[in-house]
This record gives structure tokens, C-alpha cells and sequence, in this order.
């Protein structure tokens, strides 16, 4: 670990760009779903972390926590303008008006520049925050200077909200150091002020501003603490899911490929020797073939594959069957190719081919029928053998429809259905997914 760091302290000090750390020096524990003291899933959490690791789209998804304080902003200066409104009427109405136009003008640049689609640059962030800081700074003197001291409390109580979110803003954005040293310098800006329009620096009434503004600090410290805890975990959540899941998908490779191979040399009835051995040679060579396509080639595959409808998948898929002895009628109905997704094309590809591969292996008989149609607003695939069948009590489901057939369509939102009558009655599997 290059640096080292606590992952809060950086938070702290850094404000939200120290989410895009928050990738660095996971530990399993975090994710870990056996029961676990809260305090101490929190300091796994808070815990070391690589300063130099920083994940550019982190950096800048996780700089959107600023969006709480402009909106704050936007709603509430108008908000405290109407109130000014009320209660004074004309009196210092255009110095006040104008303020609230321009604050309001700030807050919408801000949030447009944040959802726009370009890239994130800090340096014109930096520029923006510049702007609005100083704006925040000069707009209780110039209202001080031009405001009747009859409605100056209130006038400058417009300004107040402003700064209030200005306070969150820092905070957020730059971390909790620059949110206190903004909050300190809040009590000698308010006595300026007072002293520009009443001649007198009313210490009282500045520090009546810190219960609202050490308030402000507090959501915002605790919205970026969450919000970075929060990430840093989800982050470790999907980490361990997807660790999981590609394991999974190992091993329905293996139990699809290498497992199904052994299995037919295993099966190789008695004969000549020669010919056993040049159908074992057959078998590992094309194997062999098969899992070198896979790893030299997945990213061709998947781009190949996605030129060919599910139609030219399941034919494919069938004549591949032909070859190792399967005969699949296959009966497709006219379908729309846009309207099922690649990824649930291959999940139920992959399936049809470890049900026909059960067929193979366990139903004694060498022909399959596959049905594909439209169904309840999605695609049903069935393959349908008239073998010797199975009773689901004596022979429970195994990996291979458990975790080749039921997980795998699982996982792109569809269903499975194994049916199996007494002997004889052969076998139906139901694959669904939806459009």
C-alpha cells in the first residue's frame, strides 16, 4: 500500500473527491454477511486505503453530492425572499430582488454544469466555486450598504441562506476543514456588515448565525460521511457478488465442457480398442479447441454471436448436438431478433444446450424436439424428448439444472420448468425470459 490513509480521515479532509479512493484496499470482511458488530463493519469500512488508486468515474459520479446544497439554495432564497416580501414590501426591494435573481442564476449554472454530459474538470469547477464563495462573501456588504436598517435584520436574512448552503457546499466539495474555516470567518463578515449599516458591530446578533450554520455543517459532514461509507460498502458488496458469480459461471463452464467430455469417454461402450481410443483422441482434440476458443477468443465470440438472431443460435446449437449424436427438430416461430436482449439469447442458448445434453446422456433415446414461441410477454423455449423420463423424488435436481439451467436463466429474469412423467413419458423443459 502505497501512502496508507484512513479512508474517513481522507473523506474528511478532502471532501468528496476522496470517494474515488474508496475502491483501494477492500477487505473481504466488509461484505461479509455473517452477523458482525455495527462499530466494527464501520471501522472496516473507515479503514486503510490507497491514496494513489483513484477511479476516474468515482471521481466524478461522487462529486454530485454538491447537488444538495445548490437545490438547497434554489428553493430556499426564493423562499426567505417571499417572506422579506411580506413583511417590508418596496422598501430595499430591488437590492434584495436583485441578490435572489443572482443566487438563483448561481444555483441553476450550477446544477446545469453538473449534469451536463461533458467531461468533469476540476479546474473549472474550482472557478465556478471561486465565483460563488466571493459572491457569498460581498452580498452581506452590499446589502448592508443599501438596505434601510428598519429591514436590514430580515434583508440580511436572505443572504444568510445563502451562506448557510455555501457552508455545505465547501464541505462537501473541498472537505470539513474548508466548511470550518468558511463557518469562522461567517461571525467577522456578519459584524462588518452590522457596523456598515448600523454604525455598531452587534456581537450578539452575529453569532445568532452559528446555531443555523454549525447545523449546516453537521447534515453536510454526516451526508459525506454516509455517502462515501455508503459507497465504499456497495462497493465491496458487488465485489464479493461478482467474485461469486464468476465462480459460478466457472463452474457451469466446466460442467458444460470439460465434465460433459470426461463423462462420454467415461460412457465409451465396449469395442475395438483402436476405435475407443480415436473417439477419445475426437473428443479431447475438439475439447480442447472449445476452451482455447473461450479464453483466446471470448470478445470475438460474443461480437460473432451477436450478429446471429436466437433462431441461428439454436441451429447452431442443434447441428453442434447432430455431431455427438443427438438428432433436434427445431421449430421456431417468426420472432422479432430486437426484442430479446444478447445476453438472455446466450442464457438461453447455453440452457437448451445442458437440457439437450440430459437427453443425451439420461433419457435412452437420440431424439429431441425444440420449440421456440412468444409467451407472456417474452420467449419460451421448450425441448421435449419422449425417453425414459425420471421421478423428480427419486433423482433430484443435480448441478446441472440447478446451476446450468435454473441459475442461469435466473439471472437474466426468466425461469425454468423440468417435467418428467413415470417411464416412458419422456421429458419437458420450459425455458423463459422476458423482452
Amino acid at each position: 500500500m502505497a501512502g496508507g490513509g484512513s479512508f474517513l480521515v481522507a473523506l474528511l479532509r478532502r471532501g468528496a473527491p476522496a470517494i474515488a479512493t474508496a475502491t483501494s484496499e477492500l477487505p473481504d470482511e466488509i461484505a461479509d454477511p455473517a452477523p458482525m458488530h455495527a462499530l466494527r463493519r464501520i471501522s472496516r469500512m473507515s479503514g486503510p486505503i490507497d491514496p494513489t488508486e483513484r477511479d476516474s468515474l468515482l471521481l466524478r459520479a461522487t462529486r454530485y453530492v454538491v447537488l444538495i446544497p445548490l437545490a438547497y439554495r434554489l428553493l430556499a432564497v426564493p423562499g426567505q425572499f417571499g417572506v422579506y416580501v411580506l413583511q417590508h414590501g418596496a422598501t430595499g426591494l430591488l437590492p434584495v430582488g436583485v441578490f435572489t435573481l443572482l443566487s438563483v442564476a448561481l444555483n441553476v449554472i450550477g446544477l446545469r454544469w453538473m449534469f451536463r454530459s461533458a467531461p468533469f474538470r476540476g479546474r473549472d469547477a474550482g472557478k465556478l466555486l471561486a465565483v460563488d464563495l466571493a459572491f457569498t462573501v460581498l452580498s452581506p456588504l452590499i446589502i448592508a450598504l443599501t438596505v434601510p436598517t428598519p429591514a436590514y435584520a430580515d434583508a440580511l436574512a436572505v443572504t444568510s441562506v445563502h451562506l448557510y448552503g455555501e457552508a455545505g457546499l465547501l464541505t462537501l466539495a473541498l472537505g470539513l476543514p474548508s466548511g470550518v474555516v468558511f463557518g469562522l470567518l461567517g461571525f467577522p463578515l456578519r459584524m462588518l456588515a452590522n457596523w456598515l449599516n448600523t454604525g455598531r458591530f452587534q456581537v450578539p446578533a452575529a453569532f445568532s448565525t452559528y446555531s443555523v450554520l454549525l447545523a449546516e455543517l453537521f447534515l453536510a459532514t454526516a451526508a459525506l460521511v454516509l455517502t462515501g461509507l455508503g459507497t465504499r460498502l456497495a462497493l465491496a458488496y458487488g465485489t464479493r457478488n461478482g467474485r461469486l458469480a464468476e465462480r459460478a459461471q466457472q463452474h457451469r463452464r466446466l460442467h458444460d465442457t470439460v465434465l460433459q467430455t470426461l463423462e462420454a469417454m467415461a460412457l465409451s461402450g465396449p469395442g475395438d480398442p483402436a476405435e475407443r481410443l480415436v473417439e477419445i483422441q475426437r473428443l479431447a482434440r475438439a475439447q480442447a479447441m472449445e476452451i482455447r476458443h473461450t479464453i483466446e477468443s471470448a470478445a470475438s465470440e460474443r461480437a460473432e454471436a451477436g450478429a446471429r438472431p436466437l433462431g441461428e443460435k439454436l441451429a447452431a446449437l442443434a447441428a453442434e448436438m447432430a455431431r455427438d449424436g443427438l438428432r433436434a427438430q427445431l421449430v421456431v416461430a417468426e420472432l422479432d431478433d430486437d426484442t430479446l436482449s444478447e445476453v438472455r439469447q446466450i442464457a438461453i442458448r447455453d440452457a437448451v444446450r445442458e437440457a439437450m445434453r440430459n437427453t443425451m446422456k439420461h433419457s435412452g433415446t437420440d431424439r429431441v424436439v425444440v420449440r421456440v414461441e412468444e409467451r407472456d410477454g417474452g420467449i419460451a423455449v421448450i425441448t421435449r424428448d419422449h425417453g425414459s423420463g425420471f421421478s423428480a423424488a427419486d433423482h433430484p435436481a443435480g448441478f446441472g439444472i440447478s446451476e446450468s439451467i435454473t441459475a442461469r436463466l435466473a439471472e437474466v429474469g426468466g425461469t425454468s420448468l423440468v417435467e418428467s412423467g413415470l417411464a416412458g413419458g419422456g421429458t419437458r423443459v420450459t425455458l423463459w425470459v422476458p423482452f
